[in-house]
């Protein structure tokens, strides 16, 4: 029987979906058809292999060829394909060995002249196809991105030639190794760059550890945006796990992996003109934003009532839940967003309010359209709300040393190695009873911090992030308990945004 059964992988959001590629060759006048949700860049593909076939010495079938890729309901988009059903129609031709396909996965492109083409989307693949206990087979140029799924045998191929040497058994192929190491990434900023703002140093120091959003709001030349990109400084190394699900991310995003640096947390700094679906992810098939593309990592945005409201309204579920759902006629689409939101704003249009005399010239009307831009429900999510001041004109005539980004970070990696140990998460991802038994309070501290919600009007969410940020505080002062100067510092912590002139 003419028929031949390639394994493959299709891109599914952040997974590799099976799709099985069935070739079948039968009597009838000469066709190639392709079946199965196949969408443009699939069905070019007849045109491509054909003259990689031809042109790599092979004979290309002059029957009638149908092509399946199974499940018919899954999109199946991008060159991805062309590997495979070249190898399924040499196979169901008996060019090369049908038995010999059973234990491998195929992905590539092929060119006319029957070289193999990188494609996008490789981890996911590797990930998948190890779960699966097969071999894969791919363009060279993708096999350090496929490497670094430890212990999956990845088996680089420049043409189609190669391969099918590879499957008689002819000229086996040397399965990949990376054997560089990767250096350890070195910063070209530290904190100790930003003078004074030790108030500041101290919110970025607790932001890092437990992993808290943090809202900077202050005039102009204070060190904001400064400060806000010296946060990554602070933060540990990925291990193993987020490092490959980022690395995934990244990939179906299409972008290139540096490998030197493939651990180091992501820093996204989205201006304030990028749309909605350039933020939270869309298009067709979707892609992963900026908030996915920053996870396990930091998303910054500079000037946030610059943006427009219904961006910064799209962020208040993935703040929650970590996740963002994107939903198309044809499928839905899940993507990691669990990333850490730092944002910095001036307290008025001018950026001078209540810091110079005289200086703002900002009418009550201009500076409630201004805040207005923030609606209570997307502030209400930040953990961390601190005014940062100018320093006085006196201060940089002498310019004291300052503590270096390394010795704080190694207070943070202590902090989130005791939160790890034991709660089993960071203290910003706390709930249920796991929040009620980390963040237990004395009667004391429990109607300090309640005549603090009454007398602020903060909301329920406000309460337990007050709490989540004490438990952060307590941990860096490696206490078992929440006492009063911890919570007293977290309060602190919860500024007003100036609303009026008064």
């Amino acid at each position: 029987m003419s028929l031949a059964i390639i394994q493959t992988r299709a891109s599914a959001g952040i997974k590799a979906a099976r799709v099985t590629v069935e070739t079948h060759i039968s009597k009838g006048l000469p066709s190639l058809s392709i079946v199965g949700l196949a969408e443009t860049e699939v069905k070019e593909s007849r045109d491509r292999v054909r003259s990689a076939l031809i042109n790599s010495q092979f004979e290309f079938p002059i029957r009638r060829i149908t092509i399946s890729l199974a499940p018919a309901d899954l999109p199946k988009h991008g060159s991805r394909f062309d590997l495979p059903i070249a190898l399924g129609i040499l196979a169901a031709s008996k060019q090369i060995p049908n038995d010999a396909l059973n234990e491998y996965e195929f992905i590539g492109e092929l060119a006319l002249s029957g070289e193999l083409r990188p494609v996008s989307a490789i981890l996911p693949f590797a990930l998948e196809a190890y779960k699966a206990k097969h071999k894969i087979i791919l363009p060279t140029d993708n096999a350090l991105e496929a490497s670094l799924c430890r212990n999956c045998i990845v088996l680089p191929a420049n043409n189609i030639l190669q391969i099918c040497s590879h499957l008689c058994g002819k000229e086996l192929i040397t399965p990949y190794e990376r054997t560089e190491e990767i250096p350890e990434y070195k910063f070209s900023t530290d904190l100790a760059d930003v003078y004074g703002q030790s108030h500041a140093k101290r919110a970025l120091e607790i932001a890092a550890s437990g992993k808290h959003s943090l809202l900077l709001i202050g005039p102009p030349g204070t060190g904001k945006t400064m400060l806000a990109t010296r946060l990554i400084t602070l933060l540990p190394a990925l291990n193993d796990d987020e490092a490959l699900e980022l690395a995934a991310i990244h990939s179906i995003s299409g972008k290139t992996l540096n490998i030197n640096n493939w651990k180091l947390p992501p820093f996204r700094t989205p201006h304030h003109t990028a749309s909605h679906i350039a933020l939270v992810g869309g298009g067709s098939p979707p892609r992963p934003g900026e908030i996915s593309l920053a996870h396990q990592g930091i998303l910054f945005l500079d000037e946030l009532p610059e943006f427009s409201r219904h961006v910064l309204e799209s962020l208040r579920e993935p703040l929650e839940s970590g996740t963002i759902t994107i939903s198309r006629a044809a499928r839905q689409s899940e993507f990691p967003a669990n990333f850490q939101l730092i944002a910095a704003m001036n307290p008025c249009p001018c950026g001078y309010f209540r810091t110079l005399p005289n200086r703002c010239e900002c009418s009550t009307d201009r500076l409630h359209r201004y805040n207005r831009k923030l609606s209570g429900p997307f502030l209400d999510r930040i953990d961390m709300q601190l005014n940062v001041i100018l320093p006085p004109k006196t201060f940089f005539l002498n310019t004291p040393q300052t503590e270096s980004s390394a010795s704080i970070r190694l207070r943070v990696i202590k902090a989130r190695e005791k939160q790890k140990y034991n709660r089993n998460k960071l203290n910003s991802s706390l709930s249920g009873e796991t929040l009620k038994k980390a963040c237990r309070l004395s009667s004391k501290n429990e109607n300090l911090l309640e005549n603090a919600v009454k007398k602020f009007q903060l909301s329920a969410r406000a309460y337990h992030r007050i709490l989540r940020v004490a438990r952060t505080i307590a941990d860096l002062a490696d206490s078992e308990k929440i006492e009063t100067p911890h919570l007293m510092e977290a309060l602190s912590y919860r500024s007003k945004i100036p609303l009026s002139m008064s």
